[in-house]
């Protein structure tokens, strides 16, 4: 069955590691395009990211977050019923992007003394500030050839490869922490408790036609699902699938 899937973080922290995937997808899907509008995609993403890198110390408090799940997975060492061999690679992966990520030096800082992106990555901040007359240097890259180009974006994602890493293993465990569950939102409505969680993961019918307003911290949550079409009736009892990570 088709399900719409949706995330909603439950601190901040969380937040910024959800917004930091959604960029990173977002330009290594654009790279892979010869279409010069999914380059300049590429860009605004890019530097969203950098603005994002720019207001927290993303390095510190990621790798402080590895280590604590290293060290809730160390308690299953040994234990009946666990996969050990799957433990421990997933314990090496989670060693290697730690050593990685404190070894690196400040994220995204060869992007920031790159000439040619800190040439063109103020007027993107402007709204249509990448047309040629604002920016004919960004026109002139455009123009290279596709492999120059390429060799420029894959030689940009490099410089954040042991911070992407890093966050994709932080969050595929922090996913994989919790179990889809079946759910009922009675009037449209569901709370529960979240004690120490740090995301949820909802996956509803879209034939209901709703989607979720969801509220909560770390403790506890409320989901409120409201109807996508302006005056449009919901059902009574809502069923869906919810994980608690």
């Amino acid at each position: 069955m088709q399900t719409n899937r949706f995330e909603h973080p439950l601190n901040e922290r969380v937040r910024i590691y959800l917004r930091l995937e959604s960029l990173i997808r977002q330009m290594t899907h654009a790279s892979q395009l010869s279409d010069q509008w999914q380059h300049q995609v590429f860009f605004r993403a890019l530097f969203d990211l950098l603005e994002i890198l720019d207001q927290v110390q993303l390095k510190t408090e990621l790798a402080k977050d590895l280590e604590k799940q290293r060290a809730r997975l160390k308690n299953w060492l040994n234990a009946e019923g666990v996969d050990q061999t799957a433990l421990l690679e997933l314990l090496d992966n989670m060693d290697m992007a730690h050593h990685k990520l404190i070894a690196a030096t400040r994220l995204g800082q060869d992007l920031r003394d790159d000439r040619f992106l800190s040439g063109i990555r103020q007027r993107f901040s402007i709204p249509g500030g990448s047309c040629c007359f604002d920016l004919p240097a960004l026109h002139h890259w455009l123009h290279l050839p596709l492999a120059h180009k390429q060799n420029d974006i894959a030689n940009w994602l490099k410089q954040l490869a042991e911070m992407t890493f890093a966050l994709n293993l932080w969050l595929r465990f922090t996913r994989e922490s919790g179990q889809l569950q079946p759910q009922i939102a009675r009037g449209g409505f569901f709370q529960h408790d979240a004690e120490n969680a740090h995301l949820l993961r909802l996956h509803i019918c879209p034939s209901y036609g709703v989607y979720p307003m969801i509220s909560g911290h770390r403790s506890r949550f409320a989901i409120r699902f409201l109807p996508f079409e302006e005056g449009a009736t919901i059902a009574d009892n809502i069923e869906f699938q919810l994980a608690i990570c």
